[in-house]
């Protein structure tokens, strides 16, 4: 996965909705078929980070995809149908709860998914040495951010998403976000979100464009997109770059 050399940039982002109009329509039409089938379900991804998620997916095309936290499985339908739509790549997803094995659309889940309950600190060590993308949506508390910024995040080369970091323009104190921003600016990573508190023009932008490719309809109806995009390399610490040497964007 070469790609994910590169951090993830608006521009990336704007010609990754241009490159993929079409498979994006569908995967909504999809998703918001698959939300009908289920209306007790808790749709936790916003549209739009939902939508830079299956785009990103969609381009990088990893191998390997390890989700931790996913509740009814929303996201983990949206990982699944853009590795369906690359027919490459299997995902592993972590919680707590089964209740994502309920919603799941076996045809998504067949030949690629694997669920295994429990704790993500005690399951993941063994799944994470060759993840390509690491997708955290699960314990929103301080010590949870501590364990995977020293236990995981040194040990991995892969481009990563956090949720619920940006519901506000900066985390609360003592939260998942605040530990993830702070680790983030510490080792100087830049990061991406379309959050509408923190990126108001990234987030206008991206709604200006899905309105002239027609991609604008909602499947869900939240509109903060708190996630979080970045990419670190293997043996990070607080002595070095986590972007690395090579952070341009490519276009």
């Amino acid at each position: 996965m070469e790609r994910t050399a590169h951090q993830v940039t608006l521009d990336l982002v704007r010609s990754l909705y241009r490159e993929h109009t079409e498979a994006l329509r569908a995967a909504k039409d999809a998703q918001r078929a698959h939300r009908r089938a289920h209306p007790a379900m808790k749709t936790q991804l916003d549209d739009v980070e939902a939508e830079i998620t299956y785009l990103l997916l969609r381009h990088l095309r990893p191998e390997k995809v390890v989700e931790i936290g996913s509740l009814h499985g929303w996201s983990t339908s949206w990982i699944l149908r853009a590795l369906a739509d690359n027919d490459a790549g299997e995902l592993t997803t972590i919680d707590l709860v089964g209740n994502a094995t309920k919603t799941v659309p076996r045809a998504l889940a067949k030949g690629r998914w694997e669920f295994r309950q429990g704790d993500a600190r005690t399951i993941a060590p063994d799944l994470l040495s060759d993840v390509d993308y690491l997708f955290i949506d699960a314990d929103h508390r301080a010590r949870f951010a501590k364990w995977y910024l020293s236990d995981v995040f040194p040990k991995i080369d892969a481009a990563v998403s956090v949720h619920d970091v940006f519901h506000r323009a900066a985390p609360l104190p003592f939260t998942e976000g605040a530990e993830v921003v702070r680790w983030l600016e510490k080792t100087r990573t830049p990061y991406f979100t379309a959050a509408r508190a923190r990126a108001k023009h990234a987030y206008a932008c991206l709604n200006e464009l899905r309105r002239e490719l027609g991609v604008d309809s909602a499947v869900h109806t939240g509109r903060d997109n708190p996630m979080i995009y970045f990419r670190i390399h293997r043996s990070v610490d607080a002595r070095r770059t986590a972007g690395g040497p090579e952070v341009a964007p490519f276009r």
